[in-house]
């Protein structure tokens, strides 16, 4: 279990004794737990000749759709997988959403924009069946940390006549059901990559992104073509960002660059600074600052009711 999720859950012992918090943290998990059902390794696609899998968690007995999550996790697009960052998604499970935790091809399977592609269709066949399993497929949330972060950014800004992001009109059971590009309702980035190319350069290079890029022909031109920040214009799904600016993995810059870009193209774009933050590991106090605030951008822009 992560530390992260855990303080989540206790958060209560900041605020009352260690017996009502236990009480009160003991409750929120039996309630969950209760509420919910999950179907676990459900194939998204098998069209990059391999089955592609998510785990659906869908709340019970609702009495109206339920707002939508899609989680990428995070690991630089190379390491990691979908069941080490399932705690994460919790928060929002005790908020009531029907949740999908995907996984996505690495860089050891397949180079860029093998992930992008992935993530792409994870969300055209979570919007294309929203409906059947309680979901709204009008309030779909992207999120992810990191790596994670950059994909749900990518998915909620490539224009839809961006070559690679049709290809999952290749695959025969979204062919069946005519199923049109989805677009999310709002992003939730924690500390995502918004520029590709800049890590594969100096002062800033990382060696993830070189991994995930490999030696192909025309990397730089495919590390932009995979960049959020070539995309950015008026008219997208409102964005939040969750940034440390002592974040020495994914710049902070990054963030900043964003935020500001989606400002003067006339798209909303938040951005929740952690002072002194790193790549995550923020303090509790930080964490539960950081929700709050996705909360009230989810409920202003008509994800939360």
């Amino acid at each position: 279990m992560s530390a992260k999720s855990i303080r989540y859950l206790v958060a209560a012992l900041c605020i009352t004794s260690p017996i009502e918090a236990l009480a009160q943290a003991a409750a929120v998990g039996v309630e969950v737990a209760a509420s919910y059902s999950v179907r676990s390794d459900v194939v998204y696609h098998t069209g990059s000749g391999q089955e592609l899998t998510l785990d659906l968690y869908l709340p019970q007995e609702t009495d109206a759709p339920a707002p939508v999550l899609i989680y990428y996790h995070g690991g630089g697009w190379v390491v990691s997988n979908r069941q080490e960052s399932s705690l994460l998604i919790l928060p929002y499970l005790e908020k009531g959403f029907a949740v999908a935790n995907v996984s996505y091809r690495l860089a050891e399977t397949a180079l860029a924009p093998a992930a992008v592609v992935d993530a792409l269709c994870a969300l055209r066949w979570v919007s294309r069946g929203a409906a059947d399993f309680g979901g709204d497929p009008n309030r779909i949330v992207v999120t992810g940390h990191s790596a994670g972060g950059h994909l749900a950014l990518i998915v909620a800004m490539l224009p839809e006549d961006t070559p690679f992001a049709n290809e999952c009109a290749v695959f025969p059971e979204l062919l069946e059901n005519e199923l049109a590009p989805a677009r999310p309702a709002a992003v939730v980035n924690w500390y995502g990559i918004a520029d590709v190319a800049d890590l594969l350069e100096e002062p800033r290079r990382q060696l993830y992104a070189e991994q995930w890029i490999g030696g192909q022909l025309g990397g730089m031109e495919i590390a932009r073509s995979v960049s959020p920040l070539q995309y950015v214009r008026g008219g997208l799904p409102p964005i939040v960002t969750i940034h440390g600016d002592a974040d020495p993995f994914v710049p902070y810059e990054h963030a900043v660059r964003l935020r500001d870009a989606l400002d003067a193209a006339g798209s909303v774009g938040e951005l929740v600074t952690i002072s002194g933050g790193e790549h995550g590991g923020f303090s509790l106090q930080e964490d539960m600052d950081a929700y709050a605030r996705i909360w009230s951008f989810l409920s202003d822009h008509g994800i939360l009711r």
